[in-house]
């Protein structure tokens, strides 16, 4: 957890961001890493960024060659989770097999902790990889892929960020509560650093948007397991994207 560095930006936090929500083969020194903690969270929505513009470069190759957009969008999807390694994936399946397989929060935290996988989180990533697949064929079709990978990966790791220091810890081990929450100076510079973006790339709409599933998503983890866990801001990222997506669909056509 942090505990020693209080800088608000320091050149650890990157790869450190980098290092835990992604499997790309970044060099991370471990022991200021974790001096760091929650303080390198301002940084995810930068992890977005990088993920978006890889993404997005590969999409180019692609299209390029002549593949057509539902094949492009597939290899898309399956990128993005190599890249993250099914992180997210992974949490937003564990969120919905405990918060609505579960009768009490207790029961809840331990269907979430449980490696196995049921018909919520079967039908949860089902839906995701779905509707993720039917939104980026519009955009790749309508060549919109830059702007459309940056804004939505880099808004969607700000809501993790938000939730982090929003919520409580629902438990008192896990990723999420070994990692701590960000300051407030840190949310908001990784909030600001997500605008900055969203405005770049043209869509000031997916600002509210997410920030509106982000909102659902933290009153429902409230509601069902009094904070957040690990997987809940996995899955607020999963949701948080899909919303972002569907928003750009329905700005570009």
């Amino acid at each position: 957890m942090y505990k020693h560095d209080n800088r608000l930006i320091a050149g650890i936090d990157l790869p450190a961001a980098l290092g835990l929500l992604t499997r790309l083969p970044v060099a991370v020194d471990g022991t200021r890493a974790m001096d760091r903690g929650a303080a390198s969270a301002w940084a995810y929505p930068l992890v977005g960024v990088v993920l978006g513009v890889i993404l997005a470069a590969a999409t180019a190759v692609m299209v390029w060659i002549g593949i057509p957009s539902g094949i492009v969008a597939g290899l898309v999807l399956a990128g993005a989770v190599i890249l993250t390694g099914a992180m997210h994936e992974d949490g937003l399946a564990d969120s919905a097999d405990g918060l609505w397989g579960g009768w009490d929060k207790v029961r809840r935290l331990q269907i979430m902790k449980d490696s196995h996988i049921g018909v919520y989180g079967v039908c949860a990533i089902g839906l995701s990889l779905l509707i993720r697949w039917l939104a980026l064929v519009v955009i790749v079709s309508m060549g919109a892929y830059w702007v459309a990978f940056i804004a939505a990966g880099a808004v969607s790791r700000a809501a993790m960020v938000v939730l982090m220091a929003a919520l409580p810890n629902a438990r008192d081990s896990g990723l999420s509560k070994n990692v701590g929450r960000p300051s407030s100076a840190a949310v908001w510079l990784a909030v600001a650093i997500a605008i900055g973006f969203a405005l770049l790339c043209g869509y000031p709409w997916v600002i509210l948007s997410a920030g509106i599933a982000a909102l659902c998503c933290g009153l429902i983890a409230r509601a069902k397991i009094g904070g957040q866990t690990g997987d809940i801001l996995g899955a607020t990222q999963q949701v948080t994207e899909m919303v972002s997506l569907i928003t750009i669909v329905v700005l570009i056509t």
